[in-house]
């Protein structure tokens, strides 16, 4: 799975190209936006004021508006439970 992470005027946009599912991406959307997930501060998760998620299996789309930063960003896929799974084991 290859991930574009970009800057935008509102907050930061991946894309996710390949090997990647739509429902795996909404996955991680949902256990961020619920508190399940391990893979970033309360801090920073209170940054992000939404998350859309567009596209279809194979390119998939992520806009996360709010204060947060491409570096912040990309530090949470990294311990991402759901990103990594597939790349794990």
């Amino acid at each position: 799975m290859e991930k574009n992470v970009s800057k935008t005027d509102t907050g930061v946009k991946i894309n996710f190209m390949g090997a990647v599912e739509k429902q795996n991406i909404v996955t991680m959307v949902q256990n961020c936006s619920t508190g399940k997930c391990e893979c970033m501060s309360d801090a920073q998760k209170a940054k992000i004021t939404d998350m859309q998620v567009s596209g279809e299996d194979g390119d998939v789309e992520l806009k996360i508006d709010g204060d947060i930063k491409v570096e912040d960003i990309k530090a949470a896929m990294a311990k991402s439970k759901v990103l990594n799974k597939e790349e794990c084991c």
